[in-house]
């Protein structure tokens, strides 16, 4: 079977050599956890884009899960499997040899996470190539056709190459052709890539038995019978299981797993697969890692190649790193990653697929034919995970690490281009900084932050501060201010801090000056004053008040007098108003109705005045105009009796002649009414 290069799952094969797009979009290579991040595409005119900001990245560990079976294939021997993404829909091929011949078909629907619906072809008519061992899954582009080629065979007379054809969808039911041993140039063949160049197609496959490589030749269209031709033994290679392809600077590599020597091996290709010039290259067994390697897949990610292995005999999963894939042997290294997802006897592995932010493989179990799938799953660490706008918003890192933008344009066209990138977020350094704080409007208050290593600091905003450079500023807002500092770091790293200041605006309104008559009252307060139960009021002096302490209480002065409004809030902020409040002696305050047996009323009837000190009459008379109380005292008052006897209810006429404090003479006469 075949694997190859792909970062996004709708590359064309003609595309692979330009898989990842320099100078795509610009991002800052280093940057401090929590500091905001924000990219620049250059594509703006590409049609769609899709940024990840957490990607799955090949440097981590994957996890792997098994499918149990629930595929329901119940023959042992599994050998191959491939996937392939038609529209916006995920298929994926197994082959089984040994006992029985078999085919299947996993659709996955719109995700690989999903649990796939499983088609047993079973030996599709006794007409699929006995022991199968390798597929590939190629559209044809010039008639939009999708095919799936497959070999297999023991030895020489039992070898065969078969083709299926799905017409415009991977979800039709397929007419299938077994071509047989063409030229008689397969025994027992694995591994299997087709290409277009040009306007032709072409075709590779490796026989085990004889360490040789088979070319094919399709001409024009996938349609038409191949011819196969074998270019010789290949050096190096022994016994071989599986290979995979790469395109690197304009140079085709095939990387090939074997059995007999344990060991990876390159084939260097040259410019073209159409005639190749071929030379070889043992990378070797990373001191005994590979142990009977069969499945083979390769990617790269950002500035590396990562090569994976199954290993049949130990059931591990390897993962060969390199940063320069022509590189020397020495420059690749091999890790370990375990069992995974009960991985027994592995043998087909597939290619690597990009399902935006996550990164999937599957391989195949000879042993139950169980299917495992391999995940490397995008992170939680950004404060957003993804998004599809030219210009994705700013975004930030919870935890120091590195991690993998990755950026795609005009998803599924022939323009479509991918680039990642490495960004590398450090933990905050040191720093000391004052705590967000709250001052009371018209104070002043110290910040301070200070940080050994940081290259500067700008404070921001240049608002009511005494500096924007210095460690320690005072402050003095006159409403609520978040200051920034901003901190770079010889490493690239810029911290972006604020304190926030919380200006308590405490307001406190006494009211209007006023002028009152003697005797009367009013309510004092003003409408700005702030309310709440955050808030406490005081106002002094607390004489001639119902209530000192609320916001608005009732004042009966007998005279000028100045009150003070006090208004504090919880954290000790405070204000002060003043109200003035005129007593002027200019009329006579009498009420016009009173009730002497009245509860929580006016129950005696007399003035009301303060400032008349000197009375030279106070007379009531009822309708008949009898005299029924007389004084000449300002404070005596009438309790509604004549001679001990309870008043009958009516309207009774007064009379007032007397002087005030300032030798002003008031003399007035009127009525009242007598309430029972």
């Amino acid at each position: 079977m075949r694997k190859y290069l792909l970062l996004a799952a709708l590359f064309m094969v003609s595309q692979i050599d330009v898989l990842r797009a320099q100078g795509l979009f610009t991002a800052p290579d280093t940057v401090c956890m929590r500091q905001t991040v924000q990219l620049k595409s250059n594509a703006t005119n590409a049609s769609t884009h899709f940024w990840g900001f957490c990607s799955g990245y090949m440097f981590n560990d994957p996890v792997g899960s098994n499918f149990q079976n629930t595929a329901r294939l119940t023959y042992p021997g599994s050998s191959a499997i491939e996937i392939e993404k038609d529209g916006d829909k995920y298929y994926a091929f197994i082959l089984i040899r040994g006992l029985q011949n078999v085919m299947a078909r996993l659709e996955f629907g719109n995700s690989l996470d999903n649990i796939p619906k499983i088609t047993d072809y079973g030996t599709l008519n006794d007409v699929l190539s006995f022991s199968p061992n390798s597929l590939h899954i190629v559209k044809d582009t010039a008639k939009g056709n999708w095919h799936v080629f497959i070999v297999g065979g023991i030895n020489g007379s039992n070898s065969t190459m078969t083709r299926l054809d799905f017409g415009k969808s991977l979800g039709n039911t397929p007419n299938i052709v077994n071509f047989g041993n063409l030229d008689n140039a397969l025994d027992n063949p694995v591994g299997l890539y087709i290409f277009k160049e040009t306007n032709k197609w072409y075709g590779y496959t490796l026989n085990r038995n004889t360490n040789s490589l088979v070319k094919m030749e399709f001409d024009t269209l996938l349609s038409l019978t191949p011819s196969l031709t074998n270019m010789g033994v290949l050096t190096g290679v022994t016994a071989p299981n599986d290979y995979a392809v790469i395109r690197h600077n304009g140079l085709w590599h095939f990387f090939v797993t074997n059995e007999t020597g344990n060991n990876l091996t390159r084939l260097t290709m040259g410019a073209t697969l159409s005639a190749p010039v071929i030379s070889s290259t043992v990378i070797g067994n990373f001191t005994n890692e590979l142990r009977n390697p069969t499945g083979i897949s390769i990617i790269r990610d950002c500035d590396s190649f990562h090569i994976f292995i199954t290993n049949k005999t130990t059931r591990e999963f390897m993962r060969v790193d390199v940063t320069d894939i022509t590189g020397p042997p020495s420059a690749f290294t091999a890790n370990n990653l375990g069992i995974l997802g009960g991985m027994l006897a592995p043998t087909g592995l597939t290619r690597a697929i990009r399902d935006k932010n996550d990164i999937f493989m599957f391989s195949v179990n000879e042993t139950d034919s169980n299917i495992v799938k391999i995940a490397f799953k995008q992170c939680n660490n950004s404060s957003i995970q993804f998004s599809t706008t030219v210009t994705p918003p700013p975004f930030k890192y919870d935890t120091a690490g590195t991690y993998n933008l990755y950026y795609m344009t005009d998803e599924g066209l022939p323009t479509m281009q991918v680039q990642c990138k490495l960004i590398y977020v450090l933990p905050t350094p040191p720093i000391t900084i004052s705590n967000d704080t709250n001052i009371c409007q018209g104070d002043t208050i110290g910040l301070k932050l200070l940080s050994v290593t940081a290259v500067n600091k700008t404070w921001s905003p240049a608002y009511n501060i005494s500096s924007t450079t210095s460690d320690e500023v005072r402050v003095w807002p006159r409403f609520n201010t978040t200051y920034r500092i901003y901190l770079p770091y010889a490493s690239g790293c810029i911290v972006d801090t604020a304190i926030r200041v919380t200006v308590n605006k405490v307001q406190a309104d006494a009211g209007p000056d006023r002028t009152l008559a003697d005797g009367a009252n009013t309510l004092l307060g003003g409408p700005f004053t702030s309310i709440g139960i955050n808030y406490t009021y005081k106002w002094l002096p607390d004489r001639y008040l119902n209530n000192f302490g609320i916001a608005n209480p009732t004042a009966f002065p007998p005279f000028d007098y100045t009150y003070y409004l006090f208004v504090t809030d919880t954290s000790g902020c405070q204000a002060i108003d003043t109200v003035l409040v005129n007593v002027g002696c200019n009329d006579v305050n009498l009420p016009n109705a009173f009730a002497p047996e009245g509860r929580n009323t006016q129950n005696r009837f007399g003035l009301a005045n303060s400032q008349i000190v000197k009375l030279a009459v106070f007379s009531i008379y009822d309708r008949w105009g009898k005299e029924v109380f007389t004084t000449t005292d300002p404070t005596k008052q009438w309790d509604g009796k004549v001679n001990g006897e309870i008043a009958p209810l009516g309207v009774y006429v007064w009379n007032v002649d007397g002087f005030c404090n300032s030798g002003k003479r008031l003399k007035k006469s009127g009525n009242v009414t007598l309430i029972r």
